[in-house]
């Protein structure tokens, strides 16, 4: 999931079964409308959090996560209550009526989630004593995604970048403009496993002009 830092206009995300825990790599999509996180591991509402600054945001899927907890009001009043823009929730329309009564029944959340006791899916905030881990929620799963993308690439008979191609920039720069550029190929190859002819033509169709646009730009600059 960490890689939706890097794609910030991406309407669609569907990530249900994944084994995520985090949300805030979504805090920078700022143009999603659907988020699709069924049966995952998240396990505070408190993720909410992360996703009360999407304004476009109308459908969302956490049906199945630990969070829900064994009291589906309390949980669907406090999700409406802090995402009210939710036209859907868990495939159900909302209606007027339930965004009235989640503002009375509903959890206001304030803060992200800090280390806390989980109980029912309904969290406490505790004092963390330590610094906490490096290690990044879903970083197994994402090494593993990327390693079947580097292996699209290699059937594909991509190269890598020019040695040039970044040398405009500092060598921060250069790296990350490198990862960036990197992130969101893998993420692209990875999504295209998904679609079926017509949506792989579409594809084609939008890369063939995007080139050609490229081309376009190269030419007059020289």
């Amino acid at each position: 999931i960490s890689i939706c830092r890097d794609l910030p206009n991406i309407e669609v995300i569907t990530f249900s079964v994944n084994g995520i825990s985090d949300l805030e790599p979504l805090t920078r999509c700022r143009n999603l409308s659907e988020l699709y996180l069924r049966k995952n591991n998240i396990r505070s509402l408190n993720e909410l959090f992360y996703l009360k600054g999407l304004p476009r945001l109308r459908v969302l899927w956490l049906a199945e996560n630990p969070c829900c907890g064994q009291d589906p009001h309390r949980y669907r009043m406090t999700v409406l209550r802090n995402l009210p823009g939710l036209q859907k929730l868990d495939n159900q329309a909302v209606t007027e009526e339930e965004l009235s009564q989640a503002l009375v029944d509903g959890v206001e959340i304030t803060a992200p989630p800090a280390r806390r006791n989980v109980e029912n899916g309904w969290a406490e905030s505790t004092e963390s004593s330590a610094a906490g881990s490096t290690t990044e929620p879903g970083s197994d799963l994402l090494s593993s995604s990327l390693e079947e993308a580097n292996k699209i690439q290699e059937e594909l008979g991509m190269k890598p970048d020019p040695r040039d191609k970044y040398s405009s920039f500092s060598p921060r720069e250069a790296d990350c403009n490198r990862k960036k550029r990197n992130n969101v190929l893998n993420a692209i190859l990875l999504l295209t496993k998904e679609l079926d002819a017509e949506g792989l033509e579409i594809i084609q169709q939008t890369v063939t002009r995007r080139l050609q646009a490229l081309q376009k730009k190269e030419l007059q600059e020289e």
